[in-house]
């Protein structure tokens, strides 16, 4: 067998690159530069080119020529390239195993150790055919560099760990999202996805950054280009039914599209819609019915980047560079309108041979934003620089085994996966490019507007607050204002609240509060319930209305005792003043006076002395009183028993004993009273219990049983003057004086025995109220009853 003859033969047709070119390093290209989809054309989109994509390859076969010809990058040495355009995942899988295996479809004896295996391999667009086929290639070590496919998945290392992309995850894209969703005041959502990893990886870290922020999704539903109709109009169907007016759409501009139209047919507008980067700057979406639906939409996108050289390149693109291509003669003839075979039945008219890009304007040759057209440059420069480094690698830094170098024609895909891991360099416009463990890029975005332009054409805006002077509402509830809180709807989201008013004495100074606080105790709630006011301070004042007429009471009766002093005193030596004990009576006239005038030291603010004056005080003339009443009966009884023959017992109550019994019943008070200050006096109190709204401001007694003492002692003198009274009832006439007594002790005991129920069930200062009536009630009874008859009699006599 001669040398040069053929010994091994694949089967099968080998798949060709669609663009290639040789070189001492070759670098693979997956991309898809048409889309065949075949459905139902009346509502899906008919098959079509894919401009983007075939820019994509040419912005690779434009950065691997600029390479080529940088002399301070892989000098010496040539970078070829082999660009595959499939569609479908099977098809993609494919030309990545071609890449990988890199066979021709004969290899001679001479020629079989030489391997075509690319040294990385840069595509796909999408997250799910990148996801295929890279589980396969990462099995020999091949690197596979993205400038589209963001899926979050792909980050992780152990399933995917020879990925590497120039586009960040997802994964920042969505928490970006649910920021700016945040930050609108859109709390409720509806989010639509592909159905496929791109879409549905993207949808779920979005709904789970925006729990984090509480936002909440009404609805998650997917489709695909490649689904029946029913599905995409169950999905509007539900659209057209929520309540939420933002959606959030995680898709490619082949699935927007397709809904948008739907949307346009069934008129259902009003929309905010949230983009995803795969479709939010996408030129085409003007390209159907349904755009206007679109426009506003918001989204983040990659940086903006210029690429000097790139247009002239671009719009050089002649089918005689790449004669072997289909997809270039296809994209010659579309873009002309001219067939490029002269002997085929076509409408179409023949190629002059003179038509060129130079002067057509087109996405394909507009530069004026190179986003993900710089992931793919940046993806070329990133591979070239691995591939440099290698090749200039310094001894004991190599990437085999005992560090050491290796020669340039020996460089494996394995070796170059080592060296992307390091890479880190600044391109020409200043964007640093490096790769983190897990192969992403470094996140960095524009928020875009999509607004129309005058060219009848969609484009991002960045000055966006220009075009949301009217940012739409889409809440589940409306904001919870300040006194209320809000309380969680039974089987709903948390973003579905009713919003409870505060209870009394309970507010909430801040919008959407969940709880209610407390107002410290000597503060209220206003009406409102947003703010603590001070407690209304209730006790019984002067100038209040019954705090007035008490003490127009009060002073009355000090003027009626005042008066009958006067006429007693003018009528002192008459015989019914000199009958009614005179001394007795003048001391109880003046116990009356104190008895009315201790009844103004309970209204007013209480103090300290105040509250101690009050009660020792009103107890003290109270005895007083009452003793006088006592030693007045005690003088009727001894006056009648000594009418009768041989009697002498005024020798043993005569006035020296009248003023002793009185002195020592009051005495017995003073040191009851005298206790009770020392032991336990009253002080002033604030009383929050018996009313949540007010402060009652009143004289705690300190010991209630100094308080019960007093009241029990002036009882028990009051109950022994009325029984004595009683039984000096029956006297004969000149005696009368029992009869009025006898009266007004049982007037007295009856104020008092009321006076305990409507004291304790009296709330706030109608307590002190109740407690001032009983001491006016009483002591008018007394100065009526007992004085006023006698007034009456003496002026009888008088005229007589």
């Amino acid at each position: 067998m001669g040398q040069g003859e053929f010994v091994c033969q694949l089967r099968g047709l080998v798949q060709r690159p669609e663009l290639a070119q040789d070189g001492d390093f070759v670098i693979g290209g997956i991309f898809s530069f048409q889309m065949n989809i075949k459905i139902n054309v009346s509502l899906f989109l008919p098959p079509s080119f894919d401009f983007r994509e075939f820019k994509f390859a040419q912005v690779m076969i434009f950065a691997i020529n600029e390479i080529n010809k940088n002399p301070e990058i892989l000098p010496n040495i040539k970078l070829g390239y082999k660009i595959y355009n499939n569609c479908g995942t099977m098809d993609i899988l494919r030309a990545a195993l071609a890449l990988v295996s890199g066979l021709k479809d004969e290899i001679s004896d001479d020629s079989c150790t030489e391997s075509e295996t690319v040294q990385a391999i840069l595509g796909h667009s999408g997250s799910g055919p990148t996801i295929a086929f890279e589980q396969v290639v990462g099995r020999f070590q091949v690197p596979v560099i993205s400038h589209f496919a963001t899926c979050a998945c792909l980050s992780d290392r152990k399933e995917y760990p020879t990925f590497f992309r120039t586009i960040p995850s997802d994964y920042y894209q969505s928490r970006a999202l649910a920021k700016m969703v945040k930050h609108f005041g859109w709390n409720w959502i509806g989010a639509i996805a592909v159905d496929n990893e791109y879409g549905l990886y993207g949808i779920a870290a979005f709904i789970q950054a925006a729990q984090e922020f509480g936002v909440c999704t009404e609805y998650s539903e997917a489709f695909s280009s490649s689904d029946p109709p029913d599905r995409l109009q169950r999905i509007t169907g539900i659209i057209r039914h929520a309540t939420s007016k933002v959606i959030l759409a995680f898709m490619s501009h082949r699935e927007i599209k397709l809904l948008a139209i739907e949307l346009y047919k069934q008129n259902i507008t009003g929309l905010q819609w949230v983009g995803s980067d795969a479709w939010i700057t996408d030129p085409s979406l003007a390209d159907n019915e349904g755009h206007s639906i679109l426009v506003g939409s918001l989204g983040f996108s990659v940086s903006s980047a210029k690429i000097p050289g790139l247009e002239g390149h671009l719009r050089q693109l002649h089918p005689s560079q790449f004669p072997d291509s289909q997809f270039v003669r296809d994209f010659w003839e579309d873009v002309f309108h001219c067939s490029l075979n002269n002997t085929a039945n076509t409408p179409k008219k023949p190629c002059s041979g003179f038509e060129s890009l130079q002067n057509i304007q087109s996405y394909f040759t507009d530069v004026s934003e190179l986003r993900f057209i710089n992931n793919v440059y940046k993806s070329v420069y990133a591979v070239a620089h691995a591939l440099h480094n290698l090749v200039t690698c310094e001894e004991k830094k190599g990437p085999v085994y005992n560090e050491s170098c290796v020669l340039t024609k020996h460089i494996e895909p394995w070796q170059v996966l080592q060296y992307l891991n390091t890479v880190n360099f600044t391109t020409k416009e200043g964007e640093r490019v490096y790769f983190d463990n897990n192969g992403d890029s470094p996140a960095t975005y524009e928020l875009v507007n999509l607004q129309m332009t005058n060219k009848d054409t969609m484009e991002g805006h960045y000055n966006f607050d220009a075009y949301l002077n009217d940012v739409p509402v889409s809440v589940c509830s409306q904001s919870c204002l300040p006194g209320t809180r809000k309380v969680l709807q039974k089987g709903k989201p948390i973003c579905c609240y009713d919003c409870i008013s505060c209870p009394a004495g309970e507010i909430s100074n801040l919008t959407n509060s969940i709880y209610c606080l407390k107002c410290p105790a000597e503060y209220w709630s206003n009406k409102q319930r947003d703010a603590c006011i001070p407690k209304e301070i209730e006790f019984l004042a002067y100038d209040e209305l019954l705090g007035t007429l008490l003490v127009l009471l009060s002073l009355l009766g000090v003027f009626l005792s005042m008066i009958i002093i006067l006429v007693f005193y003018y009528h002192r030596e008459t015989p019914i003043v000199r009958a009614n004990n005179s001394e007795l009576s003048f001391l109880l006239l003046f116990s009356l006076t104190l008895c009315f005038l201790c009844s103004l030291a309970f209204i007013g603010w209480p103090s300290e002395w105040s509250c101690m004056l009050r009660h020792t005080a009103f107890g003290i003339t109270f005895v007083l009183c009452i003793s006088c009443v006592l030693g007045k009966t005690i003088v009727v009884l001894m006056a009648f028993r000594a009418t009768l023959p041989g009697s002498n017992v005024m020798k043993w109550f005569g006035p020296a004993q009248q003023r002793l019994s009185v002195v020592a019943f009051t005495l017995i008070q003073v040191v009851i009273c005298i206790l009770w200050l020392t032991i336990s006096p009253p002080f002033p109190f604030k009383n929050f219990t018996q009313f949540k709204d007010k402060i009652i401001l009143e004289c705690a007694l300190g010991s209630a049983v100094g308080f019960w003492a007093v009241l029990g002692y002036i009882g028990l003198l009051a109950i022994l003057c009325f029984i004595l009274a009683f039984l000096a009832r029956k006297l004969p006439d000149n005696f009368n004086e029992a009869k009025l007594i006898t009266f007004s002790m049982l007037i007295f005991c009856a104020v008092w025995i009321t006076f305990i129920p409507a004291y304790v069930s009296s709330p706030g200062k109608f307590s002190v109220a109740v407690e001032i009536f009983a001491i006016l009630a009483s002591s008018f009874g007394l100065l009526i009853c007992i004085f006023i008859p006698n007034e009456h009699q003496s002026h009888f006599e008088n005229i007589k």
